[in-house]
C-alpha cells in the first residue's frame, strides 16, 4: 500500500477514532496519542488490509485495544471531561433549562459509567457512535447475538438506574 492510498483509505477515520478514544479515556492528549499509535499499527500491518472486510472496524478495534491498554497501565479513571464531551450548548436555553439539561446528562453519564465495561462499550458504539450491530461485532470480535444481548442489558440497566433515581432517589 502506498502512502497516498493509506491517506485516502485510513486517514478519513481520524475524527471518529479520536472521538472513540476520547470517550474511553476522557483525556484529549491521550486520545490523540492513541489515534497516532493506531495509525502506526495500521501502517505497519498494511499487508493484512486486503484480507479485511471492514477497515473501519479494524481501526476501531485497534483504537479500543490501545485505549484499554492505556487505561490498565495507568490505572486511569474517566474524569468529568466525559460528562462534558456529550454536551452541546444551545443558544436559546434559559439558565434554568441549561442547568436541568446538565443535571439530566450528568445522571445519564453516571448511569452509563456504572455499567460493566462490555455493556458500556457496546452502548457507546451503538447509541453514541451509530455503528451497526455487525460493525460492533467485528470490532469487538464477538458474535452478533452477544452484541444485541449486551446492548439490551446495558439499556435496561441504565433505564432501571434512572427510574430508581427518579422515583426513589436511590443511586
Amino acid at each position: 500500500m502506498t502512502s497516498s492510498a493509506f491517506q485516502s483509505l485510513i486517514i478519513p477515520y481520524r475524527q471518529k477514532l479520536y472521538c472513540f478514544a476520547f470517550r474511553l479515556l476522557g483525556n484529549e492528549e491521550d486520545a490523540k496519542d492513541v489515534v497516532q499509535d493506531c495509525f502506526i499499527r495500521v501502517w505497519n500491518s498494511r499487508d493484512k488490509m486486503p484480507e479485511l472486510q471492514s477497515l473501519e472496524a479494524w481501526c476501531m478495534r485497534i483504537t479500543r485495544n490501545l485505549a484499554l491498554d492505556r487505561l490498565k497501565s495507568r490505572k486511569y479513571r474517566v474524569t468529568d471531561d466525559l460528562d462534558r464531551a456529550g454536551e452541546v450548548p444551545s443558544v436559546h436555553q434559559t439558565p434554568h433549562q441549561h442547568a436541568e439539561k446538565s443535571d439530566v446528562m450528568r445522571r445519564v453519564h453516571g448511569a452509563i459509567a456504572k455499567l460493566p465495561e462490555k455493556y458500556r462499550t457496546v452502548l457507546r458504539l451503538r447509541d453514541m457512535d451509530g455503528l451497526s450491530y455487525q460493525e460492533i461485532a467485528d470490532m469487538l470480535e464477538i458474535g452478533l447475538p452477544e452484541v444485541k444481548i449486551n446492548l439490551h442489558r446495558a439499556r435496561k440497566q441504565v433505564r432501571e438506574q434512572l427510574q430508581n433515581l427518579q422515583v426513589y432517589g436511590i443511586q
